[in-house]
């Protein structure tokens, strides 16, 4: 432990202490929304900008008077409190303008993926129970796809906002902007009654396994969100600007990006959808101080060329999640970062975590009550003892989280009781006691210096984590692993089954970095040698021109899992390194028989 770790953590404490003050939990009767933090702003900032985009930009007073003219024209629509508005939007202004507009009546945006069609598409706005659909112009296609399964009237309640040049409004569809020319420009008096404890918002999940699920996200918890990513996350002051190009309709880019900046005044460089050629450019044409990230969008980044300058920025602070240990150090020395405040959280859990102590590789600390037990994860199961209570892990061993649920920190859960009910864990340490079941694999780390606040890392989600040979295999880390290979982009690691064998082996799909043609076996093969143990290193390879990611830049399994190693549902080139083999080989037809007859030896 250093003086330098010490005096850092220290100057934390004037942040902490201030961000305690605000996280008390509110009375959920207390009037307050995320529409009246827009208003609050238009009052105390005015004419400074809050939104620029490579077109336009806006103050905070235009955002919240183009907010309310909309608003005006859904109460005349129909839109009442409580009821539920579909939003399908790409990330642009009229976004921002159409959820505070929602909000302001007292009514729950439903945030619909941008790459959604057909039955999952029809699925969000039904599940919502959805009275109006407000779109753009650039997601007609897909809604017009559904129009006639929805429980929705057309030329009614679909409402049409153009998209610069592309004005046609679908005959199907209302063409709501236009809608909005005579509407009054004043504030509601309906936002001031509207209750931190209701809803403001359906964010849906990936739904890369199965149909999304819709997290209730309440203005309180959004609010609170907002203040601890602003004031002690990226400590944003009226004069910083944040880098927002993560999509809007998932809770990283609406909570700490739209949430940061709402609860601190600084303006936001809103982008539709990330460029890696485009980013340092944008970074110093338009100032930003500040980035909101996902893991795998930095690792995009570290795959750029890297040029002498690429620290020469105004770019200083970043929060975001999933930033893996392998590319942390890496991005923050290339890009000149002084500030990573990685988060851990979910839109529907009740625990979040933020490195707010500024600490290398860690999501931080909690202010809620967590327990780390044992789980068992090639029964996929939660491990009890003989009196039926979990095991909590030794300190250093990760363990699957769980969050106290109490009345400061509730889970808000889906709409699907259901869905609900299975993320509640009863009975963990004592009668009658629930927590919420994050489904992900923690460890509490050494960082140095903390104040006695214990800090954790982030280990796999429980599905990902796969056993073989009597061993738990993660599979970010053996991918982070093989991204260090200089011929791999990236790596997305899973568990396949194979006949007669226990467990699960490991396989990767992997994109080779943009000039690489083939997979140089005998050097990968030392690599794979050399970097993991024998029980971790992938059994299957498979080399895919993309890797398929969701939204948010997560990689999508599930198809991978079922093709597994078949060569008669893969085109792509597969590669197997047989037991007592340390080269890959190609995957042959006769040595498929051999793994499916079980007498290869695995």
């Amino acid at each position: 432990m250093g003086i330098r770790d010490v005096v850092q953590t220290l100057a934390s404490v004037p942040t902490l202490l201030k961000l305690k003050r605000g996280m008390v939990p509110r009375d959920p009767s207390e009037k307050d929304c995320f529409a009246r933090a827009v208003e609050t702003n238009a009052e105390t900032y005015g004419d400074a900008t809050a939104v620029v985009t490579e077109n336009e930009e806006v103050s905070w007073r235009e955002l919240n008077t183009r907010a309310n003219v909309y608003a005006h024209a859904l109460k005349e629509q129909g839109v009442a409190r409580g009821d539920t508005v579909s939003v399908m939007m790409e990330n642009r202004i009229e976004f921002l303008v159409v959820v505070t507009a929602i909000s302001k009546v007292g009514a729950v945006a439903g945030l619909i993926n941008t790459n959604l069609t057909g039955r999952p598409l029809r699925h969000c706005v039904t599940v919502t129970e959805s009275r109006k659909f407000v779109f753009g112009a650039e997601v007609a296609d897909s809604i017009g796809g559904v129009v006639d399964e929805l429980d929705l009237s057309a030329g009614e309640d679909f409402l049409f906002i153009p998209d610069g040049d592309d004005g046609n409004c679908p005959d199907w569809a209302f063409d709501f902007a236009r809608s909005t020319s005579n509407q009054p420009d004043s504030n509601l008096p309906e936002t001031g009654d509207v209750a931190i404890g209701e809803t403001a918002f359906f964010i849906f999940t990936s739904g890369t396994t199965g149909l999304p699920k819709a997290a209730v996200l309440s203005h309180r918890r959004y609010l609170m969100s907002a203040g601890l990513a602003g004031i002690a996350g990226l400590r944003l002051t009226p004069a910083d600007r944040i880098y927002l190009c993560l999509p809007l309709y998932h809770g990283t880019g609406l909570m700490i990006g739209v949430g940061s900046s709402l609860g601190t005044g600084a303006s936001m460089f809103l982008r539709r959808k990330f460029s890696a050629s485009a980013f340092l450019r944008e970074i110093r044409e338009y100032n930003c101080s500040s980035l909101v990230y996902i893991g795998e969008l930095c690792r995009y980044l570290m795959n750029t060329e890297a040029k002498p300058d690429d620290a020469l920025t105004p770019l200083v602070k970043m929060m975001g999640n999933g930033l893996r240990p392998d590319v942390w150090m890496g991005f923050k020395e290339r890009f000149g970062i002084g500030r990573i405040t990685e988060f851990y959280g979910s839109s529907e859990g009740n625990v979040a975590f933020a490195n707010l102590m500024n600490k290398d590789c860690t999501i931080g600390t909690t202010s809620t009550r967590v327990a780390l037990v044992k789980y068992d994860v090639d029964d996929d199961e939660i491990i009890r003892d003989a009196n039926g209570r979990c095991i909590e892990v030794a300190q250093g061993e990760p363990g699957l989280l769980l969050g106290h649920i109490t009345p400061e920190a509730v889970f808000e859960g889906y709409t699907d009781a259901e869905a609900t009910s299975k993320k509640i864990i009863t009975n963990v340490l004592e009668d009658g006691d629930q927590w919420f079941n994050s489904g992900d694999l923690i460890r509490e780390v050494d960082v140095g210096f903390t104040l006695g606040y214990p800090h954790y890392q982030f280990v796999d989600r429980v599905g990902d984590t796969f056993r073989w040979k009597s061993e738990n295999v993660s599979t970010n880390e053996v991918g982070e692993i093989l991204n260090g290979f200089p011929a791999i982009e990236i790596a997305n690691v899973y568990g396949v089954e194979i006949p007669g064998a226990d467990g699960r082996a490991g396989m990767a799909a992997i994109r080779l970095v943009e000039g690489e043609t083939e997979l140089d076996l005998d050097a990968f093969s030392h690599y794979v040698e050399n970097e993991l143990a024998t029980y971790a290193r992938p059994v299957f390879l498979r080399i895919q021109s993309e890797i398929d990611v969701t939204g948010t830049f997560k990689m999508v399994k599930g198809d991978l899992k079922r093709e597994a190693y078949d060569l008669s549902a893969v085109t792509d080139p597969l590669y197997v390194q047989l037991p007592g083999q340390k080269q890959y080989e190609r995957l042959t037809d006769e040595v498929l028989s051999g793994i499916r007859a079980a007498n290869v030896g695995f």
